[in-house]
């Protein structure tokens, strides 16, 4: 058999496969940090683009000075849901009744914590700031404390609060692994995981496994796709066009679908290698492959 015919005969082997397996059926998402430079230029246009491309739900990660009944009006001409937003803990803590406010206002269903804070104690006894990306196991168990804190209110708001992860979570602290310890002291009533299952490849973890261990606790995902065999100027894994890199999501998205929990499912784009409206219409076929509507 020649190499292109094994490669014809593989993907029809994977096509067949996933025919037959359980996927998880959800309306096309995508976390709009995807479009960030596109969204100041022409919102509402950027927005009507996305859902030309089959795109039916969304995630913010800043709306640009608009206000909720803009935001309102912009996605609902462009035919897209917005189900969630971002924000790191920082934001949270500073603007949190305003945040709160704004997102009862537009009637998101879930506020992600997009990435962590530091425990003040931690940083004051040290004398100096930590790295960005540097945080002790203190410094995990304070955050978990504080997302059970903010997950009290926005229960309390009809909004559902989780984290989202990097690859830091998989950092063992003290032969710990952070991810685990937040799960472990966050309460499952007031704070979920919306888990980047990119990242936690990147982290050198399965998410295929921790939706087999913690089939409750994960109700968004993030889908994104690397080639861990190329380096981008940071160091970490190149990041590219869902099915161009070295991960696999079907099995993911398999998974995810048993756990019978997932109940929104987005896209993120960080890095581009084709203009960015190219790039979401690869990964939206990509999506609908393997089950989205």
């Amino acid at each position: 058999m020649t190499g292109a015919a094994s490669i014809l005969c593989a993907s029809a082997l994977l096509e067949s496969r996933r025919a037959d397996a359980q996927m998880l059926h959800l309306p096309l998402g995508l976390q709009l940090y995807s479009v960030r430079e596109l969204l100041p230029k022409d919102f509402a246009g950027t927005l009507k683009d996305l859902g030309a491309l089959g795109y039916r739900e969304v995630e913010a990660a800043g709306y640009y000075n608009h206000s909720a009944a803009e935001v309102k009006q912009a996605m609902a001409a462009a035919g897209l849901k917005l189900v969630s937003a971002h924000y790191a803990y920082d934001a949270l803590r500073q603007n949190f009744d305003e945040i709160l406010a704004f997102h009862h206002e537009l009637g998101v269903s879930h506020l992600i914590c997009s990435w962590p804070g530091k425990d003040p104690a931690g940083i004051k006894k040290s004398g100096a700031p930590a790295k960005r990306d540097e945080f002790t196991l203190d410094d995990w168990r304070w955050n978990a404390d504080q997302f059970n804190k903010i997950g009290d209110k926005t229960k309390t708001a009809g909004i559902d609060f989780g984290y989202h992860n990097h690859s830091i979570e998989f950092r063992v602290t003290d032969g710990v692994v952070p991810l685990v310890e937040l799960l472990r002291l966050t309460d499952p009533d007031k704070v979920s995981l919306e888990m980047d299952c990119g990242w936690v490849i990147v982290g050198g973890a399965d998410p295929v496994e921790y939706l087999r261990k913690y089939p409750k606790r994960i109700n968004m995902l993030h889908i994104k796709d690397f080639n861990m065999r190329e380096k981008s100027a940071n160091g970490e894994p190149k990041i590219t066009e869902l099915g161009h890199g070295t991960i696999d999501n079907g099995p993911i998205l398999e998974q995810a679908a048993k756990s019978g929990h997932v109940t929104h499912c987005f896209v993120e784009q960080e890095a581009f290698t084709v203009p960015p409206m190219e790039s979401l219409k690869i990964d939206a076929d990509y999506m609908h492959k393997l089950g989205a509507s």
